[in-house]
């Protein structure tokens, strides 16, 4: 057994469990069914995805070796992180708008605006990951096979650039949230005279928190993109690893940050398992910034 292989397995199993529990939380709690929680649940289901494709590729990979398989599994894998990193897109776009149109955020319209967003973000995922199924694969020709094999390095190139984009826009939609957050906190302080020092800490730590999530998502997925730009097959296999395995941790660091650090979730967790709580119980509801 090759030990990265492995470890990628473990990842996966990790992933798993941890998605499949927030998934199974926001499907048993009819409370948790607003748009902010809809898109946690896109997210989850598609790390928990990612996570079952992971196993699956090891299994595959050492019981079943099959080419038509081995695109099966890669295409299923390409879809569900595609679907995992455009999900976190669509969560920071909910983010920006639950700032920038605070007024109008809870109306039907807005509704009508996630689920265009995840419609799209899930039927392009779809498409990406059909694309090594439907013939853009190296399997008949090495020559044009990328790190990641069977995709091409045509193929790779496309993700890649997708990821870069994709990241780039959410550092923009970060960039402007931490301008919002700043100018709120500043009329706040106009209005009391003085700036106080909940005030001052809470801003901080709003600032501290979005650094801190749009670092976890460069940190885990971009070594991997670059390495797919620049890497080629004839290096060892070690270094394809060594940055995939990073952005597997991205999907085990998800429900971290966007469901288990939040109070309705921990709520519905007790009464999921203890039954610590009605089940009809008054949820205090939050918008997206407030996460």
């Amino acid at each position: 057994l090759n030990p990265w292989d492995v470890m990628l397995c473990v990842s996966g199993t990790a992933i798993a469990c941890e998605n499949a529990l927030v998934v199974a939380i926001i499907c048993y709690s009819p409370a948790l069914r607003t748009p902010m929680f809809v898109l946690v649940g896109s997210l989850a289901t598609a790390d928990l995805l990612a996570g079952l494709g992971l196993i699956l590729n090891f299994i595959f990979q050492y019981v079943i070796r099959s080419e038509t398989v081995s695109l099966l599994t890669v295409g299923f894998l390409v879809a569900s992180f595609a679907a995992s990193v455009s999900s976190l897109l669509a969560i920071t776009v909910d983010r920006y708008l639950s700032l920038y149109n605070a007024l109008t955020y809870y109306s039907e319209r807005t509704v009508l605006c996630i689920h265009t967003m995840l419609a799209g973000a899930w039927g392009i995922s779809l498409c990406l990951g059909l694309l090594p199924v439907l013939g853009w694969n190296c399997l008949h020709d090495r020559a044009a096979c990328s790190i990641v094999r069977p995709l091409t390095k045509s193929n790779v190139t496309l993700l890649s650039a997708s990821f870069f984009l994709i990241f780039l826009i959410m550092l923009h939609l970060y960039i402007e949230i931490c301008k919002i957050v700043c100018r709120h906190a500043h009329q706040i302080a106009l209005q009391q005279h003085f700036l106080t020092a909940s005030h001052y800490v809470a801003t901080k730590k709003g600032v501290s928190t979005l650094a801190i999530i749009l670092g976890t998502f460069g940190a885990s997925w971009l070594p991997f993109a670059i390495y797919c730009v620049v890497g080629d097959p004839d290096y060892p296999s070690v270094y394809t690893y060594a940055t995939l395995l990073p952005a597997t941790y991205n999907s085990m660091i998800n429900p971290i940050i966007y469901a288990y650090r939040n109070q309705e979730i921990q709520r519905s967790m007790w009464v999921l398992f203890c039954g610590c709580f009605q089940a009809k119980v008054s949820f205090r509801s939050r918008s997206p910034s407030d996460v």
